[in-house]
């Protein structure tokens, strides 16, 4: 193997994850900015090199943090590291975050503006959650942590850093993920045709393959495996929250979980003596936005920006579909996953291919916007154990509004690194035209019904088209028609939508 010398690749990973307790002293544990720095030092150390690469970093990307807020915890990761680096940089909020930190670092090594790149994300979100009670008198005990200078920002932020919802959509509760991808899984279902019990069944039993992956999986926050029927059947411990997904079909944010991950052109990592067994190529990359409001997509059961920037990532790399051996889809929702699937080509029951290689969101852990992280870091050593194949991992942000797509191989790709964006194939796709302020006849598109914490429903969410193919918003309070909703087929059905968004079911 002979690769140009300014081929990025990933020579070192490290994974941590930390379970406080009730009895835990949580002002004693490190902050999310230390959890990078020792998330780094393990990535150093798997590279063979301990911190020769890391003080010699370049670049220093922190994937935007939820559990606690800096300036710019770049600088302070790389202070700790006794690192010198010509620019700090932080992901704008969003799960595309990592693998888009990552395709711009490659773009940049294999240009030759970088040599050494270091990339880390760590949330404490369940520390956080104990500290609300661990105070005197179960009082909020405020966690010691530092934030750095006030003035202090980031070299650059890579990304767009906007709202994902419109006035309109948040005043009829489509603004939080747990409203929004339920709603795309109903749209699903119904392009399907499948019956309400016949798809929760065909969805749990794709979940509990994910399961399966995490309870071999020794960096999951929940590493055990659990059958479709626990994870369809609503309980004490796996209340509904937003028909049709119960606690067990979504994301679980509220773990502590770091990850890191040091990348360098061949150059560097020969010069340091890394090992080419410990070598990962970034072998292409994508981005790409669908249609930035959910009211604005054709339809809600698709995603053109990540069939396109898929499609744009192997191309680059090389590559097809079923060249790709190694899988990981962002996974926050069930739909996510399908969509992904449907648009990548990717079969959902292949047993011989799982669709993840952490076991996913839910089970591996949802750590705010750095999930990725973690799946490029578990790629990273599927690669290595399975020489000369090659791996696909996808990440998105907001509604499957925006998506990052990384295509690896321990073989260099032939025609190096290269990295594209079918950005303008996509905005010139159709597009729906809002109708908040309508009044009048509607037939439903999609819809969901939101939970309340003691499982009874409270709101229904409903996408609406009108005659003309404009997307109006519309909610339902009435227990009764809520309960009728979860368990008879709503969608397609005629319905009224009053002043206010008060939607009346035909």
């Amino acid at each position: 193997m002979n690769p140009d010398p300014r081929a990025p690749v990933i020579v070192g990973v490290g994974q941590s994850l930390r379970r406080p307790g009730a009895a835990t002293d949580l002002a004693g544990l490190p902050e999310p900015a230390t959890m990078m720095v020792d998330a780094l030092r393990s990535a150093g150390e798997d590279s063979g090199t301990g911190d020769r690469l890391l003080r010699r970093a370049d670049s220093v990307r922190v994937v935007d943090t939820l559990s606690w807020r800096y300036p710019n915890a770049a600088a302070l990761v790389a202070s700790d590291l006794g690192a010198h680096p010509r620019e700090t940089v932080r992901s704008a909020p969003g799960g595309n975050g990592p693998q888009l930190l990552v395709n711009d670092a490659a773009e940049a090594i294999a240009a030759g503006s970088l040599d050494i790149a270091l990339i880390a994300g760590a949330e404490a979100v369940h520390t956080r959650l104990l500290a609300r009670q661990a105070g005197p008198g179960g009082s909020r005990l405020r966690l010691p942590w530092s934030q750095g200078p006030a003035e202090a920002a980031p070299s650059r932020l890579v990304g767009h850093d906007r709202p994902g919802v419109s006035e309109a959509e948040a005043a009829r509760s489509v603004s939080l993920p747990i409203q929004v991808y339920p709603v795309f899984e109903n749209a699903l279902r119904a392009a399907a045709g499948d019956g309400i019990d016949e798809h929760q069944a065909r969805i749990s039993r794709l979940w509990s393959r994910f399961s399966a992956v995490a309870a071999r999986n020794p960096h999951a926050w929940s590493p055990t495996e659990r059958s479709a029927e626990e994870i369809r059947t609503p309980s004490a411990h796996n209340r509904m929250v937003g028909f049709p997904y119960p606690k067990l079909m979504n994301a679980n944010i509220q773990t502590d979980q770091a990850a890191a991950l040091v990348l360098c052109s061949v150059e560097a990592a020969r010069a340091a003596g890394v090992s080419p067994d410990r070598w990962v190529f970034v072998s292409g990359g994508s981005e790409a936005e669908d249609h930035w409001l959910v009211s604005e997509r054709a339809d809600l059961h698709s995603s053109p920006a990540i069939r396109l920037a898929g499609r744009t990532a192997l191309d680059l790399a090389g590559i097809g579909i079923d060249e790709v051996g190694h899988v990981d889809l962002y996974s926050c929702f069930p739909s996510a996953v399908q969509i992904a699937a449907a648009e990548l080509g990717l079969d959902l029951d292949d047993a011989d291919r799982p669709l993840t290689v952490t076991g996913g969101l839910t089970f591996a852990g949802g750590p705010g916007n750095n999930y990725a992280t973690h799946a490029i870091a578990t790629m990273v050593g599927r690669l290595r154990a399975d020489p000369g194949s090659n791996g696909l991992v996808t990440a998105l942000g907001w509604f499957a509004t925006k998506h990052a797509v990384g295509v690896y191989s321990t073989t260099p790709p032939s025609g190096g690194y290269r990295r594209g964006s079918p950005q303008a194939e996509v905005d010139a796709l159709p597009a729906r035209q809002p109708a908040p302020e309508h009044e009048g006849p509607v037939t439903v598109e999609s819809y969901t019904v939101m939970h309340e914490r003691d499982g009874t429903p409270g709101l229904g969410i409903v996408a609406c088209l009108l005659p003309d193919g404009r997307r109006a918003w519309g909610n339902v309070t009435d227990p009764v028609v809520l309960k009728d909703m979860t368990h008879e087929e709503q969608c397609g059905r005629p319905a009224l939508l009053r002043a206010g968004g008060t939607l009346e079911l035909g």
